[in-house]
């Protein structure tokens, strides 16, 4: 056992099917790295804070997407054991962000049934869209992606979580958790615009942060409401719209009908796969997606997965 030693291991059973690998690559956008997460040989890792602990959490897949089992091992930071309490927590929050609860086999019952959508579940079948371990990321990773293109957000995301998160050497590599609210409060508009945030974004991150850090409000005070009501409460933060918002409930909470219409990449998807081939307008595209609902967040998940994958071209030509 490494000096990193106490760590604790178990195991857990998501719900069926499941593919661990295609959820745990299309989160991290089938690179090493995406944000806090990490995906390589098969494990996905992620430096978790537990009850004030900075633990690092690995899974790894331990069955199949027909009888799914994960294994995860924890270790925690040089110095600090964990207790029960901290492994119940632990559980808890990777049960939330690999959606291991999730019952999905609504989703597929309805997908069957449509012959534009049906190839798409298919192709991806086991996909599980995977979520941050609170709302407050999945807000602040949304701001960061406004406007800007996949690979730039990447890259300032990870500045993000390099210059504020935590910092730990577990198993003989430095990891980072994603920044707590007081971090980015105390560093403010400033500190943010030194890495690369443009003036508008740094000052909606800063002025959230500051309100979570506070106790005012954070995005996660949303959860349990219904969703419309928990996406307008997130929209009258400055800097949050509704494409925001529905990645926010999407990504962080789990909500299950989330649709970000805004998302030009999702119309041009819809497009292809709806549309004739045309980008469809984002009115449009809300419109037709009602025939999805209550189970939008998933099909959302599942075009974004097939594109990062390499695989959405194929599947709107086996729809025809």
């Amino acid at each position: 056992m490494s000096a990193d030693a106490p760590g604790r291991e178990f195991e857990i059973a998501p719900r069926p099917p499941y593919d661990f690998a295609l959820s745990a690559g299309c989160m991290t956008y089938f690179q090493r790295r995406h944000a806090a997460d990490e995906f390589q040989d098969g494990t996905l890792r992620r430096l978790l804070r537990v009850n004030g602990k900075l633990v690092l959490a690995a899974a790894r897949s331990a069955g199949g997407i027909a009888a799914p089992r994960i294994a995860i091992r924890l270790t925690p930071a040089p110095g600090l054991a964990l207790t029960d309490g901290d492994v119940a927590e632990a559980r808890r929050q990777i049960r939330h962000t690999l959606g291991a609860d999730d019952d999905i086999a609504p989703f597929y019952d309805m997908a069957r049934a449509d012959a534009r959508l049906a190839p798409l579940a298919d192709a991806m079948r086991g996909l599980r869209p995977m979520r941050t371990p609170t709302a407050y990321e999945a807000l602040t990773l949304a701001i960061m992606g406004q406007q800007i293109s996949t690979s730039v957000a990447l890259t300032l995301r990870s500045l993000f979580i390099e210059t504020y998160g935590e910092r730990a050497v577990i198993c003989g590599a430095a990891r980072f958790a994603f920044p707590q609210p007081d971090a980015v409060a105390a560093a403010g508009p400033d500190g943010l615009r030194a890495i690369k945030f443009s003036g508008r974004k740094a000052e909606y991150v800063a002025d959230i942060s500051a309100l979570a850090a506070s106790g005012e409000f954070s995005p996660d005070d949303v959860a349990g409401l219904p969703q419309d009501e928990a996406a307008d409460r997130l929209a009258r933060l400055r800097g949050v719209g509704p494409w925001t918002a529905q990645w926010t409930l999407m990504r962080g909470l789990g909500y299950g009908d989330c649709f970000p219409y805004g998302d030009l990449a999702l119309q041009r998807m819809m497009g292809a796969l709806v549309g004739g081939g045309q980008r469809m307008s984002g009115e449009a595209a809300l419109a037709y997606s009602e025939r999805w609902s209550p189970y939008r967040s998933y099909v959302t998940a599942y075009m974004f997965g097939a594109a990062r994958a390499g695989r959405f071209d194929a599947i709107v030509a086996a729809a025809g």
